[in-house]
């Protein structure tokens, strides 16, 4: 409860307020507790050039396509949408909290008729202003405040954080679709040719050069062949619909794109340190930013201990008519000031306090696994692109032997130097292997959408503020960097 002191009193608790107001204790600052390295453990660093810049890193694959199907989800995607709104729910409470700093004022009109037994009825009007504040002596009302930009901040972070994973989900969702479609090209040209040695083994077996038994194993290669279509076919509706829907579309809605290769982009990334690259992930400078508003809120809630001092007035008008009113009337004034304290709540605020802390807590272990899990990403993401890079220059190899000897493996077929057996197994391997290079290409293309992903590519803090601010403390143009390392 608070005990509301009297008028009277008011200077010498003035005096006491201002007393308090100079050695209350502020809380710390929040450090950051998550230490970074200084290189990276699957790929150094350039000291000597610029980092590549990543805000448009699709347009490094150099498929228009894919430009613009990224283009067009960061324009119609509802989820950027839902964050948009939310930031600019997170700014408009920003103007709600600063208010608490200013005096409010009202105005009041009203009209009463009275009627008594002695004087019958009386009518009496009046008109005035009100006005009350009270004075932030404490800081809680302007650590609310900071709590309110620091949600500001983090809420425009997470806006930059879904256009990060919108983009990469787009990249991902075209790779497959152009996976699927060169995997289901080398399935259909491997059934053509496994009708075409069908039809020699036919041929042959009609003659009487060889048995039925080839025949038999020629038509159950070709139908398994034949059944891996409708499969990849599906796989190939599936990216198309899921790019749709990435785009805010209804699937079927996707225009045709049309065949074309897996896009690669060049192999001169430039990579940022470690602490460079932490800055510019939105989701790490967003934990921040919550460590910022969790740290506000404990000295919000700890102001609470301290005496409060409301300041009010009002100025008026009152007449028995409404002529008398607007010509003067009987002026009112008042003036008003009352200090109150808790003395006790049952541990309310104490309680309210360690909540905070522990809430303060929680979002330092929140940063430090935002910071562990960007590192780890980065790293998986370079140790991935590593061996994809050796495994497509195996396969590739291997592809192209596996064609010269199906070549060879038919012909000498055909001219009775060979059994089937080896054209069976030629052509199981040339299948077994394009199939694997196609894949391994198209994992190379994943494994840079993800890299670019990691490295917080797809946004830039730099850029022009989507959403017009409200008031100048609500949108900071630049947010905290990340702590350096320790």
């Amino acid at each position: 409860m608070r005990r509301t002191l009297p008028l009277r009193a008011t200077p010498t608790a003035l005096l006491l307020c201002l007393a308090l107001a100079g050695c209350a204790s502020r809380l710390p600052a929040p450090e950051a507790a998550a230490a970074v390295p200084t290189q990276w453990a699957e790929g150094a660093a350039d000291a000597a050039q610029a980092p590549t810049q990543l805000a448009g890193w699709w347009q490094r694959f150099d498929d228009p396509a894919l430009g613009a199907l990224v283009e067009d989800a960061l324009r119609h995607s509802p989820t950027l949408q839902s964050a948009l709104a939310a930031l600019r729910q997170s700014r408009a409470l920003v103007e709600v909290a600063a208010a608490g700093l200013a005096p409010s004022l009202g105005g009041n009109a009203g009209a009463q008729r009275t009627h008594t037994q002695a004087q019958g009825g009386i009518n009496s009007f009046s008109l005035g202003l009100t006005a009350s504040w009270e004075p932030d002596l404490w800081d809680g009302t302007r650590a609310g405040v900071r709590a309110a930009e620091a949600d500001a901040r983090a809420a425009q972070l997470a806006l930059g954080n879904a256009q990060v994973v919108l983009a990469a989900e787009v990249a991902l969702a075209y790779i497959d679709l152009r996976n699927a479609q060169a995997r289901l090209a080398i399935a259909e040209d491997n059934l053509a040719a496994q009708d075409d040695t069908l039809q020699i083994a036919r041929w042959r077996n009609q003659a009487g050069l060889v048995s039925s038994l080839d025949v038999a194993q020629a038509i159950a290669a070709a139908e398994q062949t034949r059944a891996s279509v409708p499969q990849l076919q599906t796989t190939l509706a599936q990216a198309r619909h899921r790019l749709t829907v990435l785009s805010g579309r209804a699937p079927g809605e996707l225009v045709e794109l049309g065949a074309a290769p897996v896009p690669l982009p060049p192999d001169d990334l430039v990579l940022a340190f470690p602490a460079d690259t932490l800055r510019q992930r939105p989701d790490v400078r967003r934990a921040e930013a919550q460590v910022q508003a969790a740290w506000a809120r404990v000295a919000q809630a700890d102001a609470a201990r301290y005496p409060a001092l409301q300041l009010g007035g009002s100025l008026g008008l009152q007449a028995l008519t409404l002529g008398s009113l607007t010509s003067g009337g009987s002026v009112l004034r008042s003036i008003m000031a009352s200090l109150s304290a808790p003395l006790f709540d049952g541990g309310a605020i104490a309680g309210n306090v360690r909540a905070q802390q522990a809430a303060l807590e929680q979002a330092h272990a929140a940063y430090r696994a935002s910071v562990l899990t960007a590192l780890q990403e980065v790293e998986d993401a370079l140790v991935a692109l590593q061996g994809d890079r050796a495994r497509d220059r195996s396969l590739g190899a291997a592809a192209r032997a596996a064609a010269d000897a199906d070549t060879l493996a038919r012909q000498q077929y055909q001219a009775g130097l060979v059994d089937f057996n080896t054209v069976l197994q030629t052509q199981r391997t040339l299948l077994s292997a394009q199939d694997s290079a196609a894949s391994v290409r198209a994992s190379l293309a994943t494994d840079h959408v993800s890299l670019y992903k990691a490295l917080g590519g797809g946004w830039s803090p730099e850029a022009a503020d989507p959403v017009a601010p409200p008031v100048a403390a609500a949108s900071p143009d630049t947010v905290p960097n990340a702590p350096a390392a320790r």
